[in-house]
């Protein structure tokens, strides 16, 4: 029975990467490819890390968050523990970026009220030279 495997360049096109950041990921544990001579093989495994440690970094998870999590999953026994740790990092995750929504609509109100105070003030004096 064969296995399917991938070279570097495979997975770095299919997850449209570069293989610097697939080297990246080799050297943090994330993915560990069998070597052939100076070329990678990647396996199931490596791709399915890989895909996960993508998704990820979409989420905004640091990069050892991203490694523990994953190293979850290949944990024998029950998924509560992996499912609970996932929820705790998501939610640590929603409240910082709900944070920083705050903050960024705070500061676009203090910009719109600059923006309308400096126009106003620039009609005036376009009025009074008028």
């Amino acid at each position: 029975m064969s296995t399917t495997t991938w070279t570097i360049s495979d997975l770095a096109q299919e997850f449209a990467i570069t293989p610097r950041t697939l080297r990246f990921y080799e050297d943090h544990g994330i993915v560990s490819p069998q070597r052939q001579g100076k070329q990678r093989i990647y396996h199931p495994r490596d791709r399915t890390r890989l895909k996960l440690a993508l998704r990820g970094k979409r989420l905004g998870l640091t990069l050892s968050e991203i490694l523990s999590l994953i190293n979850l999953y290949e944990s024998p026994g029950d998924t509560i523990p992996q499912l609970e740790r996932y929820l705790e990092v998501l939610q640590q995750h929603k409240t910082m970026l709900e944070h920083q929504l705050h903050d960024l609509n705070q500061t676009l109100s203090d910009i719109e009220q600059q923006f309308v105070h400096c126009s106003t003030l620039l009609s005036g004096k376009r009025a009074k030279l008028g």
